[in-house]
């Protein structure tokens, strides 16, 4: 019992999410989500405040963060990394990210709009999201890359861990793609030889700091062999019995993005049952959804 509770609990590690079903992995590709109509109508309004939110920023490109799965056992909030571009010619907002897409047992490049990025959250009673968005120079370099269909599609790699080690390229998580399409930007790499190798070297080189992740007990640790999508055998032996996993995870890019490009401008979204909150001081939200006297409130109760 105890290890079926471990393996429960460490499958929470899944920081993407995924598209499509595959038999193979119950734990994750066939997992079910029911969602009323309330909620779904509340997930909506919560998406249009976060595309309104895009619209008066004058961006082109942010960076953008879903708390999609729950993990508050590892002590972080937000678990899913894209990258959001606005279609001059659709007039709309579209997120690129790394999907696990399960029909083919592989990960994928997507395009989805806001709605269906908000969407994707494992519980729609309570959603949050958070938008980087940059200095001029530093969004005109993640633009380009982000549009270079060539680079992008040469920074997937073709084995997907939910865990996946940040300095390995064995596998990868939608985190991963994105701190290295940010690294072959801002670094200015060209891309053509071992690209997810160059990107990761310029992110240690410029103190990228992957996690770490804390795992709470060694018995998760060793359940994750069991756990489909959740690996441990890219990850250094040092990293594993430290129960400390260096997974890139929203809080990293984050973390590095505000220190590297200083001007950068946060603003985060939440929602509950009752109210949409919007932050723009640039100050955490808590996962409760908290207001402040200085936030903007939006009242969904009708």
């Amino acid at each position: 019992m105890a290890v079926r509770l471990a393996r429960l609990a460490l499958a929470g590690l899944a920081l993407c999410a995924s598209t499509g079903a595959w038999a193979g992995l119950p734990a994750f590709c066939e997992r079910s989500r029911d969602i009323t109509a309330a909620e779904q109508d509340r997930v909506l309004r919560f998406a249009g405040v976060v595309k309104q939110e895009l619209e008066r920023s004058g961006a082109r490109v942010a960076l953008i963060a879903r708390a999609g799965t729950d993990l508050s056992r590892f002590k972080l909030l937000y678990s899913h990394a894209g990258v959001a571009l606005k279609d001059d010619a659709a007039g709309s907002w579209a997120v690129r990210q790394l999907y696990y897409a399960c029909d083919e047992a592989r990960p994928r490049l997507f395009d989805q709009g806001v709605p269906g990025f908000a969407l994707g959250a494992d519980a729609p009673a309570r959603g949050h999201m958070a938008l980087l968005f940059l200095p001029d120079e530093e969004a005109g370099l993640l633009e380009r890359a982000a549009l270079d269909k060539r680079l992008a599609l040469a920074l997937l790699a073709g084995q997907y861990s939910a865990n996946a080690y940040a300095y390995g390229t064995r596998y990868q998580n939608c985190n991963g793609w994105v701190a290295e399409l940010l690294a072959s930007a801002w670094g200015r790499l060209d891309g053509q030889e071992a690209p997810r190798q160059q990107a990761q070297d310029w992110l240690r080189a410029q103190g990228y700091a992957a996690g770490p992740v804390r795992i709470p007990s060694h018995a998760l640790m060793f359940a994750g062999q069991f756990v489909p999508l959740v690996h441990l055998n890219d990850h250094p032996l040092e990293d594993i019995h430290a129960l400390a996993l260096h997974v890139s995870v929203p809080a990293s890019i984050e973390e590095f993005v505000l220190r590297r490009a200083p001007g950068t401008r946060r603003v985060e979204i939440c929602h509950d049952a009752q109210r949409i909150v919007v932050r723009r001081t640039g100050e955490p939200l808590d996962a409760a959804c908290t207001a402040k006297p200085e936030d903007e409130v939006v009242d969904i109760r009708s």
